[in-house]
């Protein structure tokens, strides 16, 4: 059977993209590496699925082009996806900053898509979805796509790209998307893992020694700052807003944390005045974890009561504290990655369709694609947006 599409991949987007297609009256054959599809939709969000973020926008995505991301989460936006979960009866919640998980388990955003796709033949459509496929060629002849899998030949007016990028291997993720792109000319943003734990050395290994501990802090890299908990780890340094700027973070660069952002300038000093005989250790015991406090006193060098410390000096370890630069040596790279940073190049790609420029009926969705979202749901809005994006034009 010659197909309308093929979708190399089904994750959240290749298996959204099928669906939607499907109900628009397309054929559609969807090829999966792994033996079953949404694997990493059923280990996200602790096996809840941190579905969606509320308030997603253009502004909580990286990209070479900032701009790319605006005209797909315009045509699809978190409040449409929300009334599809809705829809199904799918009980969901909200925690902190719109983030949006099912109450029960991930297993029932991949059933709902699979029921989308199934959907697909009351328009007159079809969505076939084979698991357990090794692509081996993908060749682009008089206008029809050939793929060939498990031996079989597979044609189609156009290819869809929705294998994602090679976060998390031991889900099977590879670089296979790039390796496609490149034998269609198509640029590459170099790969780099994000929302990825950072990893410490120097002088810094010393808070490995507090490994476990976390406190609420505002983390910043490359002018970007989130306000969110910091973990210490055996490795280096972890925790939401740690993951957050890592993905602003390149090598040789600092991460900034200021351990009590709630705090206004002078605070130290007037704690001075105010409890005279007590040492720094025990006034950062009342705002920080005791580990925590120990290790950042020692370092700031102020042992002596608080009255009898220079001015001088409490300034100093208060603007210590307000920006504490740490100068991670790597990140725990991609085995540890939520995401991939950088893919392919949006110049390449319309905003509007995720269609190549220059390789007619090529699409190219989801994490493959130089667009990366913050931590709380937003990758997952990325991929329902661009792959709705794309069906639209199929």
């Amino acid at each position: 059977m010659a197909y309308d599409a093929i979708i190399l991949g089904a994750g959240a987007a290749g298996l959204f993209c099928a669906a939607q297609a499907g109900q628009r009256g397309k054929h559609v054959l969807v090829l999966e590496r792994a033996p079953t599809p949404g694997k990493k939709i059923l280990i996200s969000g602790g096996g809840r699925c941190n579905f969606t973020n509320i308030g997603a926008g253009p502004a909580n995505y990286l990209s070479a082009n900032p701009h790319f991301a605006k005209s797909a989460l315009s045509q699809y936006t978190a409040r449409d996806f929300l009334d599809l979960i809705e829809s199904y009866d799918i009980a969901w919640h909200e925690k902190t900053l719109g983030q949006l998980f099912c109450d029960q388990s991930a297993r029932q955003i991949v059933a709902m898509l699979l029921e989308e796709c199934d959907k697909a033949q009351e328009a007159g459509g079809s969505v076939e979805v084979l698991c357990d496929q090794d692509v081996t060629e993908v060749e682009h002849t008089d206008g029809c796509y050939l793929v060939t899998a498990n031996g079989k030949l597979h044609g189609a007016h156009s290819l869809v790209i929705a294998t994602g990028g090679p976060s998390i291997p031991k889900m099977g993720a590879t670089g296979f998307a790039y390796d496609l792109a490149r034998q269609f000319g198509l640029k590459i943003v170099e790969p780099r893992p994000a929302l990825v734990p950072l990893t410490l050395g120097g002088e810094d290994v010393l808070f490995r020694d507090i490994s476990g501990v976390s406190a609420d802090v505002e983390a910043k890299s490359d002018k970007t700052t989130f306000r969110e908990a910091a973990l210490f780890t055996h490795r280096g340094l972890s925790g939401p807003s740690i993951l957050q700027v890592s993905s602003y973070w390149r090598n040789g660069g600092t991460v900034a944390i200021n351990f009590l952002p709630d705090h206004s300038d002078g605070w130290l000093l007037g704690a001075k005045r105010d409890h005279p005989r007590s040492s720094l250790k025990a006034i950062l015991k009342e705002h920080l974890s005791d580990r925590l406090a120990t290790i950042l006193s020692e370092k700031l060098g102020v042992q002596t009561e608080l009255g009898n410390a220079p001015d001088k000096a409490l300034r100093a370890a208060e603007a210590k504290l307000a920006r504490w630069d740490f100068t991670p040596n790597g990140s725990e790279g991609f085995a540890k990655a939520e995401v991939t940073a950088g893919g392919i190049d949006t110049s390449e790609l319309s905003s509007k369709t995720m269609e190549a420029k220059n390789v007619p009926g090529l699409y190219v969705i989801g994490e493959a694609v130089d667009v990366t979202g913050w931590l709380g749901g937003y990758n997952f809005q990325w991929a329902w947006a661009s792959a709705h994006a794309a069906a639209r034009a199929l």
